[in-house]
């Protein structure tokens, strides 16, 4: 995606839990809390239309999120948006920013994810025969499917940022699938955390 806007210091928030946003991903969302609904309206007032991803953690929020900006959208018959978040950067948290707005607004920090700006990421160390032979096994444990032949089709970066998006793990392991700096580091991760369920959360040696 183009950006043809400036990346702003603030920006609107919504937090939920199990959901992030992955690096040049786009994610759909079910608008249909008046605050949300709200701040949508808002959002899309703006030049780049950017609404933060973000998880609840504890009491407050997770430190990083990613935001997208509206790339599609559109009303049912009963008032609710349907919304397309096509990522722009992952983001620090700084400060939340409380009573300016029926939703959450932030100060953020976007200087740690110059690389998030640029094209896609390359992952040389894939070997996705491996992969999606674990994949296979997991699906099956976990009662799931997936497109293999779209899949065997996908550019390295939108096959993981994918899986990491879909699959369900934690929230906590989501958040780190978030954080990882590169995409070898999220593949890597990945599999570990396949690994581990595959074993039934036993073997702490999994990634060793």
């Amino acid at each position: 995606m183009t950006r043809r806007f400036d990346l702003p210091d603030r920006i609107p928030l919504f937090p939920l839990p199990g959901a992030v946003l992955m690096p040049r991903a786009r994610i759909p969302l079910h608008i249909f809390e008046p605050r949300y609904l709200q701040m949508l309206e808002d959002a899309l007032k703006t030049e780049h239309r950017l609404i933060g991803m973000i998880q609840p953690e504890g009491d407050g929020l997770s430190a990083i999120g990613c935001a997208g900006r509206v790339v599609a959208f559109s009303e049912t018959d009963d008032g609710r948006m349907m919304i397309s978040l096509g990522a722009v950067s992952r983001f620090r948290l700084l400060e939340v920013e409380e009573g300016f707005a029926p939703y959450l607004r932030a100060q953020i920090d976007w200087t740690s994810f110059v690389r998030d700006l640029g094209g896609a990421e390359q992952d040389p160390g894939l070997d996705r025969k491996v992969l999606f032979a674990l994949l296979g096994r997991y699906m099956e444990t976990q009662d799931l499917s997936t497109d293999w032949d779209a899949a065997a089709g996908a550019e390295d970066e939108l096959l993981i940022n994918s899986l990491s998006m879909m699959l369900p793990f934690s929230t906590g392991d989501k958040q780190a699938l978030l954080e990882s700096p590169t995409l070898s580091d999220r593949r890597e991760l990945l599999v570990g955390l396949v690994e581990f369920a595959l074993h039934g959360g036993e073997n702490e040696e999994r990634l060793q």
